[in-house]
């Protein structure tokens, strides 16, 4: 199993993407939706409530949501770690997610 380090946003979708390059996308895509956005799917996402929440306390609810999603939304992976990097005086948290991806989805 390999492990990698993602941080959102995506840049660019690639439609043709498959093995580590299509799950670390995936990965991209769901830390950087609202949750209530997606026809069809309103779970799927962050929720924008963490927006007026303190930086400990947007953090702590943040990890739990993105271990949360990428257990539903990508189980060819799981989370290792979770760290941020952050701007207090701006209010700006940036997940840093480590996934270890099983060899056998590749």
């Amino acid at each position: 199993m390999n492990e990698y380090e993602i941080i959102p946003p995506v840049n660019e979708i690639d439609f043709g993407a498959t093995g580590v390059a299509e799950i670390i996308q995936n990965i991209k895509t769901l830390l950087t939706t609202i949750k209530g956005t997606v026809p069809f799917n309103r779970d799927i996402g962050i929720e924008d409530s963490l927006l007026d929440k303190t930086t400990p306390v947007a953090q702590t609810k943040l990890t739990a949501q993105i271990i949360n999603i990428i257990e539903n939304y990508e189980p060819r992976c799981e989370v290792v770690s979770i760290t941020f990097d952050k701007n207090e005086s701006e209010g700006i948290l940036i997940p840093k997610v480590k996934v270890r991806i099983n060899d056998d989805h590749l």
